[in-house]
């Protein structure tokens, strides 16, 4: 348990940003999803406009901590790549 004034604020802080972390962690996973659903369905169009919008989303979760830089490039190059491969 936290004793100093300093740690206990830091404990508050951390809860709130768990809160906010899970809410856009959830809301890019569900931008995955559709692109992933899309390459399911084998509809090359719909997933390269998914993919469109999942894009900035993955990137905004890097700027805010989420996920880090290499972990987002590989989502966005393993799901191109499968986009390319439905052809």
């Amino acid at each position: 348990m936290a004793n100093s004034p300093q740690a206990k604020k830091r404990a508050r802080q951390n809860e709130r940003r768990l809160v906010v972390n899970k809410i856009r962690r959830s809301r890019i996973r569900t931008f995955l999803r559709k692109v992933n659903e899309a390459i399911a369905e084998g509809d090359k169009v719909a997933a390269t406009t998914a993919l469109k919008d999942a894009q900035p989303e993955l990137m905004r979760g890097v700027t805010k901590g989420v996920f880090h830089k290499n972990t987002a490039a590989r989502k966005m190059s393993r799901l191109s790549a499968r986009i390319k491969a439905l052809g």
